[in-house]
């Protein structure tokens, strides 16, 4: 069970690894501006691979799902729904859940944009026997992952897909051989990774430096300014700076360096009013602005 393009390196390998019986994935949805209904990616890459996809739009129909395939185990990777008691109790193994970070932190929806925001230093996978709760299961196997300075959703999403599928498949290996006892989670040091919502893509150049970079890596490449006439840049990568000024100042003729509430960030790329992606030099040159908003 799985929808987004985080799940493809995991249906691969349990494709290579077991005999998958089917693949759940949400159903298909409208899609940039004409709104074509378009298959989540976990659908395209199971039809490459011959594999039958089913899409239930109920919980119910999950579970019918689930009662004609007769799974020995139910593994979900960023299926993006909540399983509910009666759909866990069905596979005779369990339902399995790779989850991006170790947990019990960043429990949720947005486990790695919340780590890269809060400028953590280290995340990981982590692999669980699902319970009713939000990623509150118990812990089969867990491996940590380091996040590097130029890490982004992007790049840092890359690693965790790949590597949780290998954790993924020599867990389930382990789990079916019975060489694994699940260890509870430490609910009391529990944290949260709730939904990204729009506003938040849109860059406060009131908040530190560090901070302002670490949204812009953990949101990438969506996050966004103004220009003073109106226009709509997105902002791909900076880098912090100490010198000062008014929040949202231009505060460098040829750079473009942008003061924050405390330092300042030099923006390396960006994509213009135009939709092409420049250097901050470069767009410096086009553009002159004296101050984002």
């Amino acid at each position: 069970m799985g929808t987004s393009s985080f799940a493809l390196p995991s249906l691969k390998a349990l494709h290579e690894h077991f005999q998958v019986v089917g693949v759940i994935t949400q159903p298909d949805k409208p899609a940039k501006r004409g709104l074509r209904l378009t298959p989540p990616p976990v659908k395209v890459s199971a039809l490459e691979l011959n594999l039958k996809v089913h899409q239930p739009a109920t919980k119910s129909q999950v579970r019918d799902i689930l009662l004609e395939l007769k799974p020995d185990c139910v593994v979900v990777v960023a299926y993006g729904k909540i399983l509910t008691k009666e759909i866990l109790q069905i596979p005779p193994y369990g339902c399995i859940n790779l989850h991006a970070s170790l947990l019990p932190k960043y429990r949720g929806a947005s486990p790695i944009q919340r780590c890269l925001m809060a400028g953590e230093k280290l995340t990981g996978n982590t692999v669980i026997l699902m319970d009713e709760g939000m990623d509150t299961g118990d812990i089969l196997s867990a491996e940590g992952l380091p996040v590097e300075e130029d890490d982004n959703f992007v790049s840092l999403s890359e690693k965790l897909s790949t590597r949780g599928a290998k954790l993924l498949v020599d867990t389930l290996k382990r789990w079916f051989a019975g060489e694994i006892k699940p260890i509870p989670q430490a609910h009391q040091e529990a944290t949260y990774a709730p939904p990204i919502l729009k506003e938040e893509y849109r860059i406060c150049w009131k908040a530190p430096a560090t901070s302002v970079k670490d949204r812009i890596r953990g949101l990438y490449p969506d996050c966004y300014t103004f220009l003073e006439g109106g226009e709509r840049i997105k902002i791909l990568k900076v880098k912090v700076c100490e010198e000062g000024g008014e929040p949202g100042e231009v505060i460098h003729e040829k750079k473009l360096q942008v003061a924050c509430g405390e330092g300042s960030v030099e923006i390396l790329e960006l994509i213009n009013p135009k939709g092409k992606k420049v250097s901050g030099e470069d767009f410096m040159r086009g553009y002159r602005p004296k101050k984002l908003l």
